[in-house]
């Protein structure tokens, strides 16, 4: 099992949410499983998000679909994210 940690802005953090919490099934579609979200303490519109996959594979597909991508761009996320797969030690 890998881990894919998140950082983004967003537009409005309510509104991405509800797009993120919408495409669970999409993620789970590529192999992605339990998730946690948090908001950055200094600014409420930049979160972090790690989300655990059955491979890393699958987590690099994930990122690099056409699906996630229209997905950001509806949720109003302000940039490209920063992405880092992670092995727990």
């Amino acid at each position: 099992m890998v881990s894919m940690l998140v950082k983004a802005k967003v537009k409005d953090f309510q509104a991405w949410k509800k797009v993120y919490d919408e495409a669970a099934g999409l993620r789970a579609s590529f192999g992605g499983g339990a998730d946690q979200v948090f908001q950055d303490t200094n600014d409420p519109n930049t979160y972090f998000a790690i989300i655990d996959w059955d491979s890393q594979e699958n987590a690099q597909k994930y990122a690099q679909s056409p699906e996630l991508k229209e997905a950001m761009e509806k949720a109003g996320v302000v940039g490209q994210p920063a992405v880092y797969f992670l092995n727990k030690a």
